[in-house]
């Protein structure tokens, strides 16, 4: 069965109903955040009596001031334990990259002239252009009258150049 394609009035209309949607979920949601911080708050935050005499407000702050300490003290610890865990972490990142060593790059293959070979390996201060092929030997090739005979015997050819006598007698005729 083929699928039918969606016409571009109900794609839009289906994209304006999710958005709908989304939108009352995000409301629900921000209103939720806000019920749970005020629960939190009666919860922890008891309301000042502020209907004392000046000790009673001096008491309450040394209180308050105390509470802050102790807070103050443990988002130290937490705030240390958690940079103690990434140096932790980041050393053992170092042991793992030592262990399995550094992945070398794919080379890529690169068509160079021997001019160009030459250049790269001695710099540019040496311009030495040599011609390879000038220093080649120059082989003579030796022309054969061949007629019926060469076709008939191969086995003959074969055995004169078996071995390495008939191999030094091929370069050095």
């Amino acid at each position: 069965m083929s699928e039918k394609k969606m016409n571009s009035s109900r794609r839009g209309h289906l994209k304006s109903l999710m958005l709908a949607i989304a939108k009352d979920l995000l409301e629900k949601e921000a209103a939720d955040l806000i019920t749970e911080k005020a629960a939190f708050i009666a919860e922890n935050c008891p309301a000042p009596v502020l209907s004392g005499g000046l000790p009673e407000l001096q008491e309450m702050l040394k209180k308050l001031a105390q509470s802050i300490d102790k807070v103050d003290e443990e988002r130290y610890d937490a705030e240390s334990k958690v940079t103690k865990a990434d140096k932790e972490i980041e050393d053992l990142r170092m042991k793992v990259v030592e262990i399995q060593g550094m992945k070398k790059p794919a080379l890529k293959k690169v068509r160079m002239s021997a001019d160009a070979m030459l250049q790269a390996l001695l710099g540019t201060k040496h311009k030495a252009s040599m011609d390879f092929r000038a220093n080649l030997k120059e082989v003579k090739k030796e022309v054969k009258e061949e007629g019926v005979d060469a076709v008939g015997d191969w086995r003959k050819n074969v055995d004169e150049q078996a071995g390495m006598d008939g191999r030094k007698k091929k370069f050095q005729g």
